[in-house]
């Protein structure tokens, strides 16, 4: 059975912290793809600060050209309204639909899991796997904090074992530690604003990326 991950964000722009931690994951959880899905119209962020999806886009296929691991799906540009996981979650099981998938995420964004759409349905539908993420609880507070908001917001039916969380009817939540990479994309874009240099925060065809089409000036 093959071991999906699918990885979705705004990537606005994605960067190093965003490659390296996935990689992490892919290895910890002997995945054989992780899906980058760039957000067309999220609905947990200001799009103020978003360049076109179609940029974007752009930017995860070149930075993950050529490798043996990632794949990137352009699914959420393809579908009108909000960019809701639940729908990106369906779509990717009904096309694998053998396939054990793996929704990766950030441990700041899943402890703010009970303000997406339908997300008791994600639980019933995929995998969570949590990272661990610069700034955030880790360890053993990541732990607790999870601890008190899987009981009180998701369900008190899940068990806690030393690698996740586990129910009888709901997919895993498994907490992985990854490297804690201080690297953001709104600090590369502060950096950018400012005239300061981005070099060795992102692939370097990215970096030539944003600065041929002059990105978040």
């Amino acid at each position: 059975m093959k071991r999906i991950g699918l990885f979705g964000g705004t990537f606005n722009p994605i960067h190093l912290g965003h490659l390296r931690t996935a990689v992490e994951v892919g290895e910890k959880l002997n995945l054989d793809s992780v899906y980058l899905i760039p957000s067309a119209l999220p609905p947990h962020k200001d799009s103020h600060a978003l360049i076109s999806a179609e940029d974007r886009l752009a930017m995860a296929r070149i930075a993950v050209e050529g490798s043996g691991l990632f794949q990137v799906s352009d699914v959420e540009l393809r579908r009108s309204g909000p960019s809701y996981t639940i729908d990106t979650v369906r779509h990717f099981k009904s096309r694998f639909g053998d396939a054990a998938l793996f929704w990766i995420v950030g441990s700041d964004a899943f402890l703010e899991l009970d303000t997406w759409k339908d997300y008791q349905a994600l639980l019933d539908e995929i995998a969570f796997v949590v990272m661990t993420r610069p700034g955030f609880p880790d360890g053993e507070n990541l732990r607790d904090a999870m601890d008190v908001f899987i009981r009180s917001k998701i369900s008190g039916g899940y068990r806690s074992e030393a690698s996740g969380y586990f129910h009888s009817e709901k997919k895993p939540i498994l907490p992985v530690r990854v490297s804690l990479i201080e690297i953001s994309s709104s600090r590369m874009r502060e950096l950018i604003r400012a005239g300061r240099s981005i070099d060795f925060m992102a692939p370097e065809k990215v970096l030539a990326f944003i600065k041929e089409k002059r990105l978040y000036l």
